[in-house]
């Protein structure tokens, strides 16, 4: 039997075709969102204390959701988040946002598309940011972060004001995710479900990065290849399901959290 050869570019549209109709997502707020991510992130080791925060876009413009002040990321509901205002004040809720949220403001305004964005101190991600090196793409798993993770070489400090918020803001530039040195990470996105993903993955990446520097040379790549991986990694489908599934281990332990 004579086998067909196609070009890859049949197989990327046939994928993107039966993910679009095979992969059924529930159709969650913003709010159920935003909890499901703040519980995902907390499962998989990216909380410190009260550290991080994760927000996104209201529905009226200038308005965001994000958490109370005080609440860790294992204890988030879709009640008890915080809606406010550009300048911090809550519109509805009880309770402060996070001062540091701040910054989050500054990326928003200067990017009009990014409706979440999510920041932890995760334990590699951390350590890598300790070591003044930028986040090494040389595995498919990380191939999200190809060509789209900033590096902030210098800490601005503690971010509760508008000049962290404007560095900060400005190193990000139009990428998806940044490693801030001497801080954490930062993920930027069109959906929730995207920043929640490649917050989750920048910290294996950093894991990965530090097993791998531990035992002998990263080894690069092939660039093209690796911006093939990237496409193919974030179809919005694919993040959507991957969301979902991470977002089912949750519920099944914890049906509240929605």
């Amino acid at each position: 039997m004579e086998v067909k050869i196609r070009d890859k570019e049949d197989y990327h549209r046939q994928t993107t075709e039966r993910m679009n109709k095979h992969f059924v997502v529930p159709e969650w707020t913003i709010r159920q969102k935003l909890a499901l991510a703040c519980r995902i992130l907390a499962s998989e080791g990216h909380d410190s204390g009260l550290a991080g925060q994760a927000t996104a876009r209201g529905a009226k413009p200038g308005t965001y959701y994000m958490l109370r002040f005080g609440l860790g990321f294992d204890e988030i509901t879709a009640e008890n988040l915080l809606l406010v205002d550009d300048d911090l004040n809550v519109l509805e809720g009880d309770g402060m946002p996070n001062p540091s949220n701040r910054f989050h403001l500054w990326v928003y305004r200067a990017r009009p598309h990014v409706k979440a964005i999510m920041h932890t101190h995760a334990p590699h991600v951390s350590a890598l940011s300790m070591i003044g090196v930028p986040l090494a793409v040389s595995h498919m798993d990380t191939t999200l972060f190809h060509e789209d993770c900033a590096w902030l070489r210098e800490w601005p400090g503690t971010p509760i004001g508008d000049e962290e918020g404007r560095i900060i803001s400005d190193a990000l530039g139009n990428k998806r995710a940044i490693l801030l040195a001497h801080h954490g990470q930062l993920a930027a996105c069109e959906t929730v479900e995207e920043a929640a993903i490649l917050a989750m993955f920048i910290e294996r990446a950093a894991k990965l990065q530090l097993l791998a520097m531990s035992a002998g040379t990263i080894l690069p790549v092939d660039p093209a290849l690796a911006q093939e991986a990237h496409d193919y990694r974030l179809k919005p489908k694919a993040i959507a399901a991957t969301f979902a599934y991470y977002s089912r281990r949750i519920l099944s332990r914890d049906a509240s959290v929605i």
